[in-house]
């Protein structure tokens, strides 16, 4: 019988767990759990005699992949997947899958939260402003991005995307103004939200030659990753932008510095909350049960990200 491990040192739901557990034991299959986990011995061991395993942000390193000697597939609940060691997944012939557009809704409306609370400074006393009316820039139009643009529509805002990986009439049938350029779309956003993954060539991508670009009290939502920002490059334009603002849902390293040299024109979340609400926590988990079950019974890989 094929053993799957839910580690998760920051647990899903009860009702997700549950979900879970119907899905997994439904189809043959025994379920365990480690949750609030302190020590990574604790993973080491609980990971050793599983077949399959779920984790929410917990690192799947190189040694959690060699102890699990059994192990075939680690399914990220989830859309990012920068805590998946791929490189030692493939090297054992572990699959690695993620659970993209479980999380989209939570994240899109956290977005549009954002621009929203900057606008009003964040609910500080003074004059704010509407969103209605301004041009909002979706940077990576891929499933949060989607969203971001259809709910920002029925605010009244003027929509612009771009996204060479999304083919121009597919945007444009969402009523999606399409750019052709990444400077282009940060010239034209009065408000830019981001969606781009952390890799090599988006890393530090964005910083000064492209804020510099935006209108007159642009503000910039990020609630993809950290790592794509280049501190520096912002902390250079904001000096000389006293405009611009920036909310974002991961904290940057210097983010305390920033605050207070910015004060309310920069904003972060304590934690990452794009995915902190009770539909994406069931949703995530209930995917990767399934996609577990699939693979496991059918040999689907779908969703696999790894090679």
């Amino acid at each position: 019988m094929a053993k799957v491990l839910v580690a998760t040192d920051k647990p899903f739901a009860k009702s997700a767990v549950d979900g879970i557990r119907k899905i997994v034991e439904g189809a043959g299959f025994e379920l365990a759990l480690l949750e609030k986990y302190t020590d990574v011995a604790d993973l080491l061991k609980a990971v050793a005699d599983v077949d399959a395993m779920i984790v929410r942000s917990d690192k799947v390193t190189a040694d959690v992949v060699n102890a699990g000697k059994n192990l075939k597939i680690v399914v990220r609940a989830g859309a990012g997947y920068d805590n998946l060691d791929l490189a030692a997944c493939t090297a054992k012939g572990v699959v690695a899958m993620n659970t993209p557009g479980q999380n989209s809704n939570a994240v899109a409306e956290l977005a549009i939260g954002m621009m929203i609370f900057m606008a009003r400074n964040q609910f500080n006393p003074g004059t704010g402003s509407e969103i209605k009316g301004k041009r909002l820039g979706i940077h990576a139009y891929g499933n949060v991005g989607k969203l971001v643009a259809s709910h920002a529509k029925g605010f009244g805002m003027k929509i612009y995307a771009f996204d060479p990986f999304v083919k121009k009439e597919d945007m444009e049938k969402d009523g999606v103004t399409v750019v052709n350029s990444v400077e282009e779309l940060y010239a034209v956003s009065d408000y830019l939200s981001l969606h781009i993954p952390a890799n090599d060539k988006t890393k530090k991508s964005i910083g000064y030659e492209l804020l510099t670009k935006m209108p007159k009290g642009a503000c910039v939502i990020n609630t993809a990753r950290k790592e794509v920002i280049d501190e520096d490059g912002l902390i250079k334009a904001f000096e000389e932008r006293t405009d611009l603002k920036y909310a974002t849902d991961i904290m940057a390293d210097g983010h305390t510095a920033m605050v207070e040299k910015f004060a309310t024109r920069i904003f972060a979340t304590p934690k990452k909350m794009g995915a902190e609400t009770s539909e994406a926590n069931i949703n995530a988990g209930l995917a990767s049960a399934n996609q577990i079950v699939n693979f496991l019974k059918n040999g689907d890989r779908t969703f696999q990200v790894n090679k």
